[in-house]
C-alpha cells in the first residue's frame, strides 16, 4: 500500500478516546479509578489477557513485603485480615476484583507498540488496533526489561538458566547446585527456597536487611511511622525528599523478609559477585569459577521506554517529568520508583500519584504550570543540592 494511502488508511481506522491509559496493573487501575471518579472517559490497555496477571507470573512462593492494609488501592480495602502480607496470587486476584468493582473500561490483550504526537493529539499503535488521544498515561512501571549480563549467552548450553521472572518453583531446575546471582530480595528469597532441594549459591554484595520481619509484632508497630515517612516525609514536595531522590533511585533495598542467619542455616554459600564466564562456566570476582548445572538470574530490571517516541527522556533514557507530568502536555508517567515518594511504586502508595494526574487531565490549564524541579534520573541529581516495598528484586 503506497504511503498515502495507509495514511489515509489509519486515519480512518483511528479509535479515538480523550485519555488511553498504557498498562493494566495497579498503577492504571487507580488513574481510571480517579478519571472514573472525575467524570472523564478514558481506557485501559493491557497487555496480559487478564488484570493482574503481571503479578500471578511471578515465583509461586512471593508475598508482599506489605501489609494488606497499606496494599490497597483507593475505593477498595485488601480483603482479608489488615495486618498479614497477601500472596502474589492474592493481589492479582484483588486486582481483578478491583476492575469489576468499579467496571473500569479494559481492552486486554493489546500490547503498546508506539506512541508518538501530531499537532494537539498523540498516536498510539498496538498492533493493528490504531487510538488516538488527547492524553495519554504511561503505567507500565519503571522496570519492565528483565535483565540478564551478555556473558549469559557465553554460558555452557548444558546449564539451565532461568531469569526470576521466569522462575516458578524450584522443580524447574536440573540436579545438582544452584547459582543464584543478585542477592538483593528476590535472589535471597529464592536462594533460600532453592536451598531445600538444591546445594545452593548465592553471588552479589549483601545488601543489608530491614531491623524487622515482616508480620512480627515489631514490625506491626514500626509500620505505621515508617509507612508515613515513605508516603508524606520522602517527598519531591518538600526539600528534604527531594535531596533524598537522587541517592534513593541508586541504592539497592535491604532484604526485607530473609536475614544472613537464615541463609546460613539453610546451607546456602555466599559468593561475590559473578562477573564473566569462562570455558562455559561462571566466573566470580575473585576469580573463583564456579561448577553449577543450574543459574537462576535475579539480576533484576531495566526500563524500556522505546515505544515513546517524543523527546521526553535524559541522557540515561529516564523520563524527565514533575510528579509524573511531562514537558510534553498530556504525556504522564506513573508507578515510576519515586515518582513523588519512595512509596509511588508499591499497590499503597500509587494512589496519590494517580489523584494526581487525574486532577491535572480533569484541569488541563495546571499541566503547563511547573512549579518544582523536572525530574529525569540524572536530572534530579543534578538539580538537587524498595524500606518496605512490594516485590524488590
Amino acid at each position: 500500500m503506497p504511503g498515502h494511502q495507509r495514511a489515509l488508511y489509519l486515519r480512518l481506522m483511528l479509535e479515538q478516546v480523550k485519555t488511553l491509559i498504557v498498562g493494566g496493573g495497579q498503577a492504571g487501575l487507580a488513574t481510571g479509578y480517579y478519571l472514573a471518579k472525575f467524570g472523564q472517559s478514558f481506557l485501559i490497555l493491557d497487555a496480559n489477557q487478564r488484570t493482574g496477571d503481571s503479578w500471578r507470573k511471578r515465583w509461586d512462593s512471593l508475598q508482599l513485603f506489605t501489609p494488606a492494609y497499606l496494599s490497597s488501592l483507593p475505593g477498595l480495602d485488601f480483603p482479608g485480615p489488615r495486618s498479614r502480607c497477601p500472596t502474589k496470587d492474592e493481589m492479582a486476584d484483588y486486582l481483578d476484583a478491583y476492575a469489576a468493582e468499579f467496571d473500569l473500561p479494559i481492552r486486554r490483550g493489546l500490547s503498546v507498540d508506539s506512541v508518538s504526537k501530531t499537532n494537539d493529539h498523540f498516536l498510539i499503535s498496538a498492533g493493528d488496533h490504531h487510538f488516538k488521544a488527547e492524553n495519554v498515561v504511561l503505567a507500565t512501571g519503571g522496570y519492565e526489561a528483565p535483565y540478564v549480563p551478555n556473558f549469559a549467552a557465553q554460558l555452557d548450553p548444558g546449564i539451565t538458566q532461568l531469569h526470576s521472572s521466569k522462575y516458578r518453583r524450584p522443580s524447574q531446575l536440573a540436579d545438582g547446585d544452584v547459582l543464584v546471582v543478585g542477592a538483593a530480595n528476590s535472589g535471597a528469597e529464592i536462594a533460600l527456597e532453592v536451598s531445600a532441594t538444591h546445594r545452593t549459591w548465592l553471588s552479589g554484595r549483601h545488601p543489608g536487611s530491614e531491623p524487622t520481619r515482616p508480620g512480627s509484632r515489631m514490625d506491626r508497630l514500626l509500620t505505621p511511622p515508617f509507612w508515613f515517612f515513605l508516603s508524606r516525609v520522602a517527598s519531591v514536595t518538600n526539600p528534604m525528599g527531594r535531596r533524598m531522590r537522587p541517592q534513593m533511585i541508586k541504592a539497592t533495598l535491604p532484604l526485607g523478609r530473609v536475614k544472613p542467619k537464615d541463609l546460613e542455616t539453610a546451607g546456602v554459600v555466599r559468593l561475590p559477585r559473578t562477573i564473566s564466564a569462562r570455558h562455559g562456566r561462571p566466573v566470580m570476582e575473585d576469580g573463583r569459577v564456579v561448577e553449577v548445572p543450574n543459574v537462576v538470574w535475579c539480576t533484576g530490571y531495566r526500563s524500556t521506554f522505546d515505544l515513546v517516541h517524543l523527546d521526553v527522556f535524559d541522557q540515561e533514557g529516564q523520563p524527565v517529568h514533575d510528579r509524573g507530568a511531562t514537558g510534553v502536555p498530556g504525556l504522564y508517567f506513573i508507578g515510576l520508583f519515586f515518582l513523588s515518594t519512595l512509596a509511588s511504586s508499591l499497590v499503597g502508595g500509587v494512589g496519590r500519584d494517580a489523584e494526581y494526574i487525574a486532577r491535572q487531565i480533569t484541569r488541563p490549564h495546571t499541566r503547563s504550570t511547573i512549579r518544582r524541579p523536572l525530574f529525569g534520573r540524572s536530572q534530579a541529581a543534578a538539580t538537587s543540592a524498595s524500606g518496605i516495598s512490594s516485590t524488590s528484586t
